[in-house]
């Protein structure tokens, strides 16, 4: 008698081979058998009409704080996500000094826009070196499994204290820097990840690492590549358009495997090509270079509620800021306020955030369900422009809907030509992978955690306004071609002799909601949710953790190490 027996169901196994009907057993937490299988099973379940896949393996989160007192892992686990590594884009809390706490909780919360005070209040600070706090970690069971990388901005402020912020280090200085590296390699980090982009600021400035010169990334990059099992992962301004960083051309000569974000950049829009061919080429002289893809638009999710809106830094707005949220929709329909209001422009020095605030065609209603791929006739700017109105009228009519706790959407990059076709090339690529979900992080403009799923429902069933992906392929890019980048070999497959990490969806009737505001972060901090319908079972080391999308207590997840 096998301990847990999947029946029936359509079986799409990771690897991009055809779905097929078959029965999956799993015994000891590992996939036992996978075809016709006779032997009962302790427990059953009655798969018939639904999709059997590998457990999705999300390599871009941010659940560095969450992590320490979140046993559930939401949204991410709700999302059928079974592992994850988090430490991305050169932010974390480990390394950490003990009077150095609060210095790495201003940084996540201006680079990921996680709520301080949630921090503050939730971790727990039971480490010092980042061996430690994986060590720490793995004191509590969770519903997933979690890995984590080594972030550059927590190792500068380490060795440098209140100079983390500046670039003149010394060789010893250096040497520090590369000792912790190496010692979190060998506790079993996944990486080091490190910033370079002008978007990921806090009250201090830009992350530290942002400008580190080239011996100190290139002598961290050893430590990354001598480990044998490990990635250097970044984010940068670079797409793409010739500005590569001075240090990336040595890191691929000496076979330092690579990650990052890629997307399409409005300021060049086909250089996204050459950064794939780039990576091909790298790849090819056996330096593993990843591009990570987001599966639709990065998108800002404007609202009342959110953290920016294009009236956010207006005088009048303001004034009323503090007021409860039926109150300032209220104070927005009244057609005085909104004419002082429309005939002001943003008080803010920020050049990009009176770029956000007024980029008119760039803004969509987000609806329910919500519409990642709107055309570019339903854009304020497109509307205003039919009605003969001023696009801030049209604005202001979306954020007092459902009584302001509606959304608007308004995309960063990935959506020059208005449609997801450049993300459906990138998609296919044989290098790229699926990222920047960002799980855990944004908590108050982007709700990206719902990536995984959006893959399935918009990829290989929705969409409309173009081609498709074939649904073998969805689930191979966010199964074994994350798990395998990552190495991860136990994972991301349905073999015999796999983690029986698995989910069990009703396919045809998977939705997603929109996104709605929640306060249930430590210390009341508000964060996005996506709600999401249609995934019956998610199964972790061979255990049910979530039931048609309630947790069942079931916590299997722990602490992954790479390397071991």
């Amino acid at each position: 008698m096998h301990d847990l027996v999947i029946r029936n169901g359509r079986v799409v196994d990771g690897t991009g081979a055809a779905a097929r009907i078959a029965d999956v057993a799993i015994d000891n937490g590992v996939i036992t058998a996978v075809g016709e299988v006779a032997d009962a099973g302790t427990r059953e379940i009655d798969a018939t009409g639904h999709i059997v896949t590998p457990g999705w393996v999300d390599i871009h989160t941010h659940y560095d704080g969450q992590v320490s007192w979140d046993p559930v892992m939401a949204p991410s686990s709700q999302h059928g996500v079974t592992s994850v590594v988090m430490g991305n884009c050169g932010v974390g809390f480990a390394p950490v000094r003990p009077d150095a706490h609060e210095f790495l909780i201003e940084l996540m919360e201006g680079v990921e826009d996680i709520p301080g005070s949630a921090l503050v209040e939730g971790i727990s600070w039971d480490w010092e070196s980042f061996p430690e706090y994986l060590d720490a970690l793995e004191a509590m069971p969770r519903t997933i499994d979690v890995g984590a990388q080594i972030p550059h901005a927590a190792v500068r402020a380490y060795v440098l204290g209140e100079r983390a912020h500046e670039y003149d280090v010394t060789p010893d200085e250096i040497a520090q820097m590369v000792e912790i590296t190496r010692q979190g390699l060998d506790a079993g980090a996944f990486g080091f990840s490190t910033s370079r982009t002008f978007l990921h600021t806090s009250k201090h400035g830009h992350v530290p690492g942002t400008y580190s010169t080239p011996d100190e990334v290139i002598a961290i990059g050893e430590a990354v590549r001598d480990s044998g099992h490990a990635l250097f992962q970044y984010v940068s301004d670079d797409q793409g358009q010739g500005g590569d960083e001075p240090w990336l051309e040595t890191l691929n000569a000496m076979g330092c495997p690579t990650t990052y974000t890629l997307a399409q950049t409005p300021a060049d829009p086909t250089a996204f090509r050459t950064a794939l061919a780039a990576a091909v080429s790298a790849t090819a002289a056996g330096s593993p270079m990843t591009p990570q893809v987001a599966v639709r638009p990065t998108g800002m999710l404007y609202g009342l509620q959110s953290s920016f809106h294009p009236f956010i830094a207006h005088p009048s707005y303001r004034a009323i800021r503090d007021l409860p949220l039926a109150e300032r929709a209220a104070k927005l329909r009244d057609p005085e306020f909104r004419a002082a209001l429309l005939d002001e422009d943003p008080f803010t020095k920020d050049r990009f955030a009176k770029y956000m605030a007024t980029n008119w065609s760039q803004m969509y209603r987000l609806g329910d369900p919500p519409d990642y791929e709107p055309p570019v006739e339903a854009s304020a700017g497109a509307i205003a422009k039919q009605e003969g109105r001023h696009p801030g009228e049209v604005v202001l009519d979306w954020l007092v809907e459902d009584n302001g706790e509606a959304f608007m959407f308004s995309p960063l990059g990935n959506y020059h030509e208005n449609n997801h076709d450049v993300i459906r090339e990138m998609l296919d690529h044989d290098v790229t992978i699926p990222g920047a979900s960002d799980g855990g992080a944004h908590c108050g403009l982007i709700c990206d955690a719902s990536f995984p799923t959006y893959l399935l429902t918009h990829w290989a069933r929705d969409r409309s306004r173009g081609p498709k992906l074939p649904l073998e392929r969805v689930v191979q890019l966010q199964t074994s071609k994350t798990a395998d980048a990552y190495g991860l070999k136990d994972r991301g497959r349905i073999e015999v002799g796999k983690l029986a990490d698995i989910n069990v969806i009703d396919f045809e009737n998977l939705h997603l909601h929109a996104p709605k505001m929640v306060h249930d972060l430590p210390a009341g901090g508000r964060r996005l949710l996506q709600d999401v319908d249609g995934y019956r079972y998610t199964i972790k080391s061979g255990q049910v953790t979530f039931e048609d999308g309630k947790p069942t207590g079931a916590r299997p997840g722990g602490v992954l190490r790479s390397g071991r």
